[in-house]
C-alpha cells in the first residue's frame, strides 16, 4: 500500500481559488441574465428592452413615426434597436466577467 503524499498548500488553495471564482462566475452570469437592457433608435422614437439572457422583453413605437407609406424604415429602427440592446447586454456580460477574471481571455466562458 502506497503511503498518500499530501497535496502541497499552494496546489489545494489554487483548487479553493477556482473553485470560488467559479461560484462567483455562475453569480454574475445568473444576476446578467436578470438584468434588462434597452435599446433605441431614430432618437428614441423606437425602444426595444431585453433580458440579459436575451428574452425580448418590449418594444415601444412612438406613434408619430409611423409611416404605411415607408414601412422599411420602422422595420429599420426596430432591428437598429434591438442590436442596440444586444450589444449593450454583451458589453455588460463581457465587462462583469471581466472583473472576475482579472482581464483573463478563458475560451468558452462568453
Amino acid at each position: 500500500m502506497k503511503a498518500r503524499i499530501p497535496q502541497s498548500g499552494g496546489q489545494g488553495n489554487m483548487m479553493q481559488q477556482a473553485k470560488r471564482l467559479q461560484e462567483e462566475m455562475a453569480k454574475t452570469q445568473a444576476e446578467l441574465e436578470e438584468r434588462e437592457y434597452e435599446g433605441s433608435a431614430g432618437g428614441e422614437s423606437v425602444k426595444v428592452m431585453i433580458k440579459g439572457n436575451k428574452e425580448f422583453k418590449s418594444v415601444t413605437i412612438k406613434p408619430e413615426i409611423v409611416d404605411p407609406d415607408d414601412i422599411e424604415m420602422l422595420e429599420d429602427l426596430v432591428l437598429i434597436a434591438f442590436n442596440d440592446a444586444l450589444k449593450k447586454s454583451s458589453d455588460d456580460s463581457e465587462e462583469s466577467m471581466s472583473k472576475l477574471t482579472g482581464g483573463l481571455n478563458i475560451p468558452g466562458l462568453m
